[in-house]
């Protein structure tokens, strides 16, 4: 399993919203333009890569994947009232 924080920048409300619900569906959203996601298998990695790729305009859209190692998540918290990053109980669709 890899996880990765996702943080992108999409000018067009229509792409904006249907990239959201794209990684919604591996994680959960964090702030307006950012998600904490949870990839278990490469071919789940290449499915959501294919399908982002087939919502962007390359030329005007910005969406980065940062991962993170079990040491960063460990090493991660949240303030606030916030669940912490990646918590354990945590329930995820695929």
């Amino acid at each position: 399993m890899q996880r990765f924080v996702v943080a992108y920048d999409i000018s067009d409300d229509k792409c904006r919203r249907k990239v959201g619900e794209a990684l919604e569906a591996f994680g959960k959203r964090v702030n307006y333009s950012v998600f904490e996601i949870e990839i278990k298998s490469k071919s789940q990695k290449r499915a959501l890569e294919d399908e982002l790729l087939g919502l962007l305009n390359p030329k005007e859209d910005s969406l980065r994947f940062y991962k993170l190692c079990q040491n960063c998540v460990e090493n991660s918290w949240s303030l606030g009232d916030e669940s912490a990053p990646f918590e354990s109980n945590g329930i995820y669709f695929f």
